[in-house]
């Protein structure tokens, strides 16, 4: 749904430029307010296929299998935790389409766009687990490309690249796509912390049971010497040093 205009009329030529208050120092900024979801997303919705064969990285905290999905409702995420018409929490499990893309959304989630180097404590890097799985189905997905999000009437920069404070509206997006599109078994995005990547998220009660296998045994991306060594070759990517035990 597009935002509202403002009116229409022009200023006079002769009226007064008055200057925005400073907020004060230390003041709360209120979340900027995205389009709210239509009420046609059915008809305005893009599918993209998820193919079977297609891979799925995951990284995720130890207590969760490879193929297990976060039943809801504890978490702070983009595009979950959501429920249902019934107000019974969806299921869901995220992904991306490389190594680098799962640990940057996770992980690395919160390194700063600052230049130069940044610490990351060793810490927040363990009991985490590295996963490849795959659907045993091929999957339909809302595509929430910049192209297809033209047609929704919401930016990219308000859906996929805004702050945490506004996770509240993103996840109003996802609960409207899963309620007004049945089809839909998942959303589907340019990763925001790895644009070379493709991000995804599933609905756990849009699969049959048992809907996800296992690609390869999942190891601790910091005792495993190999995934380690990937994680540290990305730390270096993006100028971070890992620092501590």
């Amino acid at each position: 749904m597009a935002k509202a205009k403002g009116s229409s009329t022009p200023a006079s030529s002769a009226a007064t430029t008055v200057a925005a208050p400073v907020p004060s120092a230390g003041a709360a900024t209120a979340p900027i307010a995205i389009p709210s979801p239509s009420t046609n997303l059915n008809k305005l919705v893009k599918r993209v296929p998820w193919l079977k064969e297609d891979i799925i990285h995951r990284i995720h905290p130890d207590k969760y299998l490879a193929d297990e999905f976060n039943p809801g409702p504890a978490g702070n995420a983009r595009f979950s935790p959501i429920v249902d018409a019934k107000g019974s929490s969806i299921p869901t499990i995220y992904g991306g389409t490389t190594f680098d893309c799962a640990a940057m959304e996770t992980v690395f989630h919160d390194v700063p766009f600052t230049a130069g180097l940044k610490t990351h404590a060793k810490r927040k890097l363990k009991a985490h687990h590295y996963s490849q799985i795959l659907s045993v189905a091929d999957l339909v997905l809302a595509e929430l490309t910049t192209t297809a999000l033209r047609k929704l009437g919401v930016k990219r920069g308000e859906l996929i690249e805004s702050e945490k404070d506004v996770y509240p509206q993103t996840r109003a997006w996802a609960a409207a796509i899963h309620a007004q599109c049945p089809d839909i078994q998942g959303l589907f995005w340019i990763s925001r912390q790895d644009d070379r990547a493709v991000a995804i998220i599933l609905f756990g009660d849009r699969l049959d049971s048992n809907p996800l296998s296992v690609h390869a045994p999942s190891v601790d991306i910091v005792a495993d010497a190999a995934t380690y060594a990937n994680v540290l070759t990305l730390a270096s990517r993006i100028g971070v040093r890992i620092t501590g035990r």
